[in-house]
């Protein structure tokens, strides 16, 4: 008897023991709430100013709207994703969270999608979320109205200034994690993309004004692609570097289409070129190869590729590779430490758990230097 009991202590033990030791090993797998994790009310402010009261951390969520399901990756979330737009679940190269993430394309429809739709409740409800995160698609009362009719609880979200991003980004940013248990995440993410852009404002910011090149990006791409008309006043990439973007002087802001002629009389040191619209650039250069090649920036060899980022809202991971590489192209002594490739794939791993540039050179021609007609 004292033998059996023995024996059953033993085991006991040796159970506890391995119980333990899985504990300690287990990793909690990315974008899951640990189950542990203490369910409470929490009221929060969103975007448009409404308080919106909701048990957190949720374990289940949509983001609906440019750019709202781009910001759930960054933070971790992609897991607790169970359902897409239809609009997602398209081709569209470039678009790094989707690339990163291609199973979301597997979820459940919750609504065509786009940024001149309205939410489909119903799909939306289908799916059971916990909370419906939202970008650009509604205000204060459009938010009210669908949360009323889903019965789901609807934060709006927001990428603020698109020059700059910002503090309404960076709000978002961290509601996204206090509803979704990653507070520390959205911590480190917001803190990322300030140092990013605090350490290229410090590469140039005591440049004199005639060390300022002049610049300009076409072929931007806007709801589609564009040629060389097309481009973007206050562009991230050259606002983040200081250097002069010549469509700034229209007073604009976002992108604009242009006259061509204008783009003679501004005749910038430096061409940049969207890589969505480029083919349709050298289309154009065929039919006026002399308009081109009258340009000052075509004549010293100083034309560029860049990948591009305006794809549903700005991938704001994107945005920040373009802005290291303008730099280092314009000016190449206070960008010497940086490799654009590298930087691009910490940018992409930091942000999305994955380095991306490689297929971002694959889909549109990477970083380098163009020769049109060529």
């Amino acid at each position: 008897m004292r033998k059996l009991t023995s024996l059953l202590l033993m085991l006991m033990m040796s159970l506890l023991l391995l119980t333990g030791c899985g504990g300690t090993e287990s990793k909690q797998e990315e974008g899951t709430v640990p189950t542990t994790a203490q369910v409470q009310k929490q009221k929060i402010t969103d975007l448009v100013g409404r308080e919106v009261e909701l048990s957190v951390p949720v374990q289940r969520v949509v983001a609906i709207g440019p750019g709202a399901l781009r910001l759930v990756t960054y933070i971790e979330g992609a897991a607790m994703v169970v359902g897409i737009e239809e609009t997602e679940k398209k081709s569209n190269p470039g678009r790094s969270y989707m690339m990163a993430y291609p199973d979301l394309k597997k979820l459940p429809s919750i609504g065509q999608g786009g940024p001149d739709t309205a939410p489909n409740e119903e799909s939306l409800v289908s799916v059971k979320p916990d909370v419906i995160f939202v970008c650009t698609l509604v205000d204060k009362e459009k938010a009210d109205q669908l949360q009323a009719k889903t019965g789901i609880p609807v934060v709006a979200l927001s990428y603020g200034d698109l020059a700059t991003f910002g503090e309404n980004l960076y709000r978002s940013l961290n509601i996204i994690g206090t509803i979704i248990g990653r507070e520390k995440r959205a911590e480190e993410v917001v803190t990322y993309l300030k140092q990013n852009e605090k350490d290229l404002g410090e590469r140039t910011k005591n440049l004199a004004d005639g060390e300022k090149a002049k610049v300009y990006v076409g072929a931007v791409s806007m709801k589609g692609a564009h040629g060389i008309e097309s481009t973007q006043a206050q562009y991230p990439p050259f606002k983040y570097i200081g250097t002069k973007n010549v469509v700034d002087e229209t007073g604009k802001n976002g992108t604009v289409m242009i006259d061509k002629e204008k783009l003679i009389s501004w005749n910038p040191d430096f061409l940049f070129l969207d890589a969505g619209g480029y083919a349709l650039v050298t289309a154009d250069y065929q039919k006026n190869p002399a308009f081109y090649q009258s340009l000052q920036a075509m004549k010293n060899d100083r034309v560029y590729n860049l990948i591009p980022f305006n794809n549903y809202n700005p991938n704001i991971d994107t945005a920040f590779a373009d802005a290291y590489y303008a730099g280092k192209i314009i000016f190449p002594e206070r960008f010497k430490d940086i490799d654009p490739i590298k930087k691009s794939d910490e940018i992409y791993q930091f942000l999305l758990g994955k380095p991306l540039y490689a297929d971002m050179d694959r889909d549109f021609g990477g970083f380098k230097k163009l020769e049109l007609g060529k």
